[in-house]
């Protein structure tokens, strides 16, 4: 995926690199295997998959993971990302949309499985009211 450029939202392709990312989830407890694909402001692509861990808390969803490569990678803006948990129609936990907010809520979000089913969402939607880094800002105090 070096070097992958996309110019519009494809959705086609964002569904394609989250499909292939799912495959390498590790998810030994729950048997839920998630990919994500992230697409940035200049039109990269990263994708995360969940990683489970014995402890449940400290578990690492598909959005977090790409968002992290996202980020370790120099991108700060994002258009879009697409997430499929395979037989499950599934959208981003609570933290996930909390994480996501930092970055923009007018992210868009397409969550898909494998039996062709799709729904579509601003991230703003679902995460109405987000406590943003703006309200962190004391001297508005």
């Amino acid at each position: 995926m070096e070097g992958w450029k996309i110019v519009e939202i494809e959705w086609e392709e964002l569904e394609k690199w989250a499909k292939e990312a799912r495959k390498m989830a590790y998810a030994p407890y729950s048997k839920l295997q998630v990919g994500a694909a992230l697409l940035a402001g200049d039109g990269q692509v990263f994708v995360g998959t969940n990683v489970e861990n014995a402890s449940y808390g400290l578990t690492l969803c598909a959005e977090r993971v790409a968002l992290g490569s996202a980020i370790s990678k120099g991108a700060r803006t994002f258009r879009a990302i697409a997430i499929t948990g395979g037989p499950l129609l599934i959208t981003p936990c609570g933290a996930c949309r909390q994480v996501l907010a930092e970055f923009g809520l007018g992210l868009r979000i397409r969550c898909f499985d494998e039996n062709g089913q799709k729904r579509d969402f601003v991230l703003e939607d679902l995460l109405p009211a987000a406590f943003l880094g703006n309200f962190l800002d004391r001297s508005s105090f």
